[in-house]
């Protein structure tokens, strides 16, 4: 790879991550479709136009072994494409298959690699699109048709394709238009002129290769006059594998001329939105000086109490001035950062469809809500959570065909994800029709497992006994699979949903399938906490797991094995010192305030010595050996320049 062309290697790998993606999730689209006896014209289409991007991207980057690899692919779908093959189960495993590798070697190309094709994996992705052609030719009256792009000579050189005969130079004129919809139609223009350069020589470029480098290209078309033995068919060809190109001519030019310039009209029309990739790492670095900006303007504000009564009223103002544009900031950024939910679901159909074949179970799965945007720093850490949920789902939740049909449900399962806006806060819900969860069994388990007494297991509500699938190490499966069974998964589950500032909930109905509720902020880099003074120290809870506060004399409160019990909303909360619990001494005074919290396996209450007030905090992570402290899960900067520790409760009072 030269060094021009390595300045779009990350251009290329999100661009090829992007159309291996849909890819994967259109193949599943389409099994499902074809099962059904539906028209899948549309959907081979589209797949062969991500297989055929793909090719065309990895050979302009001269990536040739990824190249080869997406070409075989792209020759299976064109099978489909011709009707030369039927989307069945078979043939989808061998794509899903060639997928994977190009993943993988796109992940390698990203490190500066240029990765080789698994062999094995190329002979059997085209061994498939050749049984596909044979069978073809035997059902018919004549050779089986061949996709232009396995038979037609290409000016690139692919390999594995024949090249083109050799021909006289001739002059031809070459127009390309970039699609409205791409976000660098420069660089676009860039890529033909440097693939037009390899098939000939160029004799003149507009606009210049120094003006497409700068960003420079009117009217989002290029126009090249190049001297060159490649025919005219095999130049469209080989730019056509160029992504975001809507248009492209090349006709014969007898003598040489200036090329004719782009039309005044088109390079008046209106201005059309432009779209920049930024990197996520760019990104964060944006918020974190936000949140510089933010805690520099509580401080100016606390700085402002002690500046004399007559200069205050203007310094005040141009503070609410400073706070309110760092607050448009800080939304404009956010703003930037959100990310549609389909980023990741887009890719469950795929883990699904794998999941049922190993468990050799039907499955549809239903995604809605999807066009809802959350933090990308909160997707980036939920894919894990919800494949969890997922795995379990097919694995116990929905039950085998034939047992599915004894009990008068279809012999396919059905799995939906759902999103939804709640306030300020996402609800991200999945649920399965399979067989449920039974809440005695759960009680029986953590009884067994010694987590909780017979007496503590029967006093649990419905919810949270479901609950106790989350606790470590417990499981009601009948047996141990490859996939799920070992209790690990849901407690997993629960801290990952908790760690991003958000809950886990759990409905279930015997017979009728499980729903689990995930609960997200929108953001996790500024959440608002509720500040308490405990043992002269401020300390920080997040509003999102407190329930209420109240202020008691604890002396006056029942008690149960030495703990004071708080009546809140028709139950008994057992009341910690949390004082005592953060290892600064239990307080001496009776009269305390209570907060009601989550706790880790049902509400807690924390006295604490004083509620100092809600606030809008900048969170920022913790760093070793801060971040090992159990029950301490971030930092926050008050205005007055003082740090405050945010307690994580669930893991407080757990430890």
């Amino acid at each position: 790879m030269t060094l021009e062309m390595a300045k779009y290697l990350a251009m290329f790998v999100s661009e090829a991550g992007e159309h291996l993606s849909k890819l994967g999730a259109g193949l599943v689209r389409l099994e499902s479709v074809a099962k059904e006896g539906g028209d899948t014209t549309a959907f081979v289409d589209e797949l062969f136009r991500h297989a055929h991007s793909v090719k065309g991207m990895a050979a302009t980057m001269q990536l040739e072994g990824i190249a080869r690899l997406a070409h075989c692919a792209e020759d299976l779908v064109d099978a489909f494409r011709r009707r030369a093959a039927s989307p069945d189960a078979e043939a989808v495993d061998v794509l899903l298959a060639a997928i994977d590798g190009l993943t993988g070697m796109v992940e390698r190309a990203s490190r500066g690699e240029a990765p080789a094709p698994d062999a094995a994996l190329v002979a059997r992705v085209s061994g498939a699109a050749r049984r596909a052609r044979e069978a073809a030719a035997t059902q018919g009256d004549g050779p089986a048709p061949v996709s232009e792009t396995a038979s037609a000579p290409d000016a690139e050189g692919t390999p594995g394709e024949p090249a083109a005969p050799a021909m006289p130079l001739r002059l031809l004129a070459v127009e390309a238009e970039v699609a409205p919809g791409c976000p660098v139609p420069a660089v676009r223009g860039f890529l033909v002129v440097n693939k037009l350069a390899r098939l000939g020589s160029i004799v003149r470029s507009a606009p210049s290769l120094e003006d497409l480098k700068a960003g420079r290209i009117p009217g989002r078309r290029v126009q090249v006059l190049i001297e060159t033995a490649t025919p005219a068919a095999a130049l469209e060809r080989a730019l056509s594998q160029i992504s975001d190109l809507a248009a492209v001519s090349v006709r014969l030019e007898a003598t040489e001329r200036e090329a004719p310039p782009a039309p005044a009209a088109r390079e008046e029309r209106a201005v059309e939105a432009r779209v920049v990739r930024v990197r996520v790492e760019l990104l964060d670095s944006f918020l974190d000086a936000v949140g510089e900006l933010i805690l520099a303007t509580a401080r100016l504000r606390e700085v402002g109490r002690a500046v004399p009564e007559a200069f205050r009223p203007p310094l005040e103002e141009e503070v609410d001035r400073l706070h309110g544009a760092v607050k448009d900031l800080h939304d404009k950024v956010m703003a930037v950062r959100m990310t549609p939910i389909r980023v990741l679901t887009e890719r469950l159909p795929r883990a699904v469809r794998d999941l049922a074949r190993r468990t050799g179970k039907q499955v549809e799965l239903e995604v809605s809500g999807d066009d809802i945007e959350i933090d990308r720093a909160i997707l980036d850490e939920l894919g894990d959570p919800l494949l969890h949920v997922i795995r379990n789902a097919v694995d116990h939740g929905v039950e085998a065909p034939h047992l599915r049909l004894l009990s008068g449900k279809p012999a396919t399962g059905r799995i939906a994800v759902a999103a939804k806006r709640e306030h300020d806060r996402v609800l991200l819900e999945i649920g399965d029709d399979g067989k449920g969860m039974d809440p005695q069994k759960l009680r029986a388990a953590a009884v067994t497992k010694g987590a909780l007494t017979e007496a503590a297991a029967a006093a649990l509500t419905t919810r949270e006994a479901l609950l106790l699938a989350c606790l470590p190490g417990l499981s009601t499966a009948e047996k141990v699979t490859e996939l799920s069974g070992r209790g690990v998964g849901m407690d997993a589950v629960r801290r990952g949903v908790e760690a991003l500032g958000g809950t886990l909930d759990v409905e279930s109905v015997s017979g009728a399938g499980t729903r689990w509720i995930f609960r997200l902020p929108l953001t996790v880099a500024v959440q608002p906490v509720l500040l308490v003074r405990v043992g002269g120290e401020v300390l920080g809870l997040p509003i999102a797991k407190v329930h209420g506060a109240a202020q008691v004399d604890l002396s006056r409160l029942e008690r149960s094995q030495g703990a004071p019990l708080l009546p809140y909303e028709g139950k008994l909360v057992p009341v910690m010192d949390l004082g005592e619990v953060l290892g600064f001494g239990a307080a001496s005074a009776a009269a305390r305030s209570v907060v009601v919290a989550e706790g880790d396996r049902a509400r807690v209450g924390l006295a604490v010595d004083a509620l100092l007030g809600q606030q809008e905090a900048v969170l920022k992570p913790l760093v070793r050996p801060l971040d090992l402290v159990p029950g301490v899960s971030a930092v926050t900067v008050l205005g007055n320049g003082r740090p405050v520790f945010i307690l994580d409760v669930q893991r407080l009072v757990a430890a």
